[in-house]
């Protein structure tokens, strides 16, 4: 729990004993602890040194642990400190980088192998300040959708603003619908297409990530600033422009109940009358009035419309 604040598994185990039996010597340490006095003397140290614990003057030497919500407090600060020291030092850092590109770095490189794509995806989402776009469709790779969804829930909670389109595919199972359902509560703005040409994000308008192969070997493009960005960032508008709205940000307008809410994300994934009445615990013939009566309060003919125009009303939040 404390490795985030530079304190090791067997460090906080120890300092865990000391909290539940302070003062004790190190011949009392080890025997209740079962490990060597070696090994017990240098993670004694390193507590001290973190200020996680002090030294009696008596003999034989007791460790008495520290407060923890002091000492914690001290380590925190520390922490934020070493990241300050380390953005001051990214600067630099970003100032070496765009030397590199004025001297004719090229706008499109390839990442290629699962780990470099997985580290490459989560490094360009955690710097981003403003937007993230996103073109989600299947195929997925394993474990992919739930470090996204990490990744995202984070980054959102910071204040960056997402935008999904996504495949009428990619939410065609309840599970992926209800994992859109709980993004758009914690703030992504989402439509829904039919079908889309590729996967795709784009964070902050400077750069791209196209993934090209998604089995074997994964390759993923990367775009900066080239006209090639500028003509995936009309992509994206335009298929954001002829999406079907999935679910707004915060609360929805008092015209639209929960369940009102529910039958336009189910309607916009596809699902027919029936899976949605058998999803909703319901009849057939309740969804399809239900459904009528939304389409006739928002003077739509269609599903499709029905959910465009409660999205463009700011219906859906």
């Amino acid at each position: 729990m404390l490795e985030a604040l530079g304190v090791t598994a067997q460090e906080e185990a120890l300092y865990r004993v000391l909290l539940r039996e302070p003062d004790r010597t190190l011949t009392e340490l080890s025997e209740s602890t079962g490990q060597d006095a070696s090994g017990l003397r240098r993670r004694l140290r390193d507590l001290e040194a973190k200020g996680l614990l002090t030294k009696t003057p008596t003999r034989p030497v007791r460790f008495r642990p520290a407060p923890p919500e002091l000492a914690l407090e001290v380590l925190a600060l520390s922490a934020r400190q070493r990241v300050d020291r380390a953005r001051i030092a990214a600067v630099d850092l970003a100032e070496l980088w765009r030397a590199g590109r004025d001297r004719g770095e090229p706008t499109v490189e390839v990442v290629q192998g699962d780990e470099a794509n997985t580290l490459h995806f989560e490094q360009v989402q955690q710097s981003t300040r403003e937007e993230v776009l996103i073109l989600d469709k299947p195929p997925y790779v394993e474990g992919g959708i739930a470090g996204q969804t990490d990744v995202q829930l984070d980054l959102m909670a910071r204040g960056v603003q997402y935008r999904t389109v996504y495949e009428r595919t990619a939410i065609a199972e309840p599970g992926q619908l209800a994992l859109a359902r709980r993004l758009t509560q914690h703030g992504e703005s989402a439509r829904v297409v039919e079908e889309l040409p590729m996967k795709l994000l784009i964070a902050d308008r400077r750069i791209a990530l196209v993934p090209v192969v998604l089995e074997g070997e994964r390759q993923t493009v990367v775009l900066r600033a080239s006209p090639l960005l500028e003509g995936l960032l009309a992509l994206f508008e335009a298929q954001w422009e002829r999406g079907t709205p999935l679910w707004g940000r915060g609360r929805p307008a008092a015209e639209l109940g929960e369940e009102d809410i529910q039958l336009l994300g189910y309607a916009a994934a596809g699902w027919t009358d029936e899976i949605i009445a058998r999803r909703i615990g319901v009849n057939k013939r309740t969804v399809e009035r239900r459904m009528r009566r939304l389409m006739d309060s928002l003077g739509a003919r269609t599903r499709f419309q029905a959910g465009l125009q409660a999205g463009r009303r700011g219906l859906l939040g």
